[in-house]
């Protein structure tokens, strides 16, 4: 009997916690399941864009941060599309070209018609091992995408000439701008030259 009375104690315990959960969720929970409906009633195209206006709402409630840096060894084809370079060692004289995911970007009406707009820009330094700055450059890029949603699915790719720089180790320091927001995001990338 005390087993019986432990395990509706476990029931009740789970099902106040699933009715919990579902008086707190979201708006990511409510998009997610009226797609489903969608989806399941054979809509598929509006489930797919409910869905990607849902994460575009959400991630204007993102701080503003970098979700992914990596040095690459070419030209990225796309979003999340890019070859990583294996480690992070440079010949004398090789080019850094980093790809760089931002988060939590602030999107307003653009002049065009029904149209969204987000812009960036970014600074770099570059810095010895100490921390301190060596070179750098502000606005150094400048990036504007206008669409008609919040689109999530945007990088940059930033190309770093270094020629001329002696062989040891260096940060490269990326600080991204959003402009609409005027909010900061840091990121570094320790490197290395390698010697002759």
């Amino acid at each position: 009997m005390a087993k019986h009375r432990s395990m509706l104690a476990v029931v009740a315990a789970a099902s106040m916690l699933c009715i919990s959960l579902e008086a707190d969720a979201g708006p990511l929970v409510e998009a997610a399941t009226k797609a489903e409906q969608l989806a399941t009633s054979g809509d598929a195209t509006k489930a797919r864009e409910l869905l990607r206006q849902a994460v575009g709402d959400f991630s204007q409630t993102l701080p503003f941060s970098i979700g992914k840096a990596v040095f690459i060894t070419k030209e990225p084809a796309g979003y999340a599309m890019y070859e990583p370079k294996d480690g992070a060692v440079f010949k004398a004289g090789e080019t850094i070209v980093s790809y760089v995911e931002p988060v939590g970007l602030t999107w307003k009406a653009a002049s065009a018609k029904d149209k969204l707009e987000t812009r960036f820009t970014v600074d770099f330094d570059i810095l010895n091992p100490a921390g301190k700055i060596l070179a750098g450059q502000k606005a150094f890029g400048d990036f504007t995408f206008t669409g008609y949603l919040k689109n999530q699915e945007i990088y940059s790719t930033l190309t770093i000439d270094v020629s001329g720089a002696p062989a040891g180790d260096y940060v490269l320091r990326f600080h991204f701008n959003d402009i609409n927001s005027g909010k900061t995001a840091t990121i570094d990338q320790p490197f290395k030259i390698a010697g002759p």
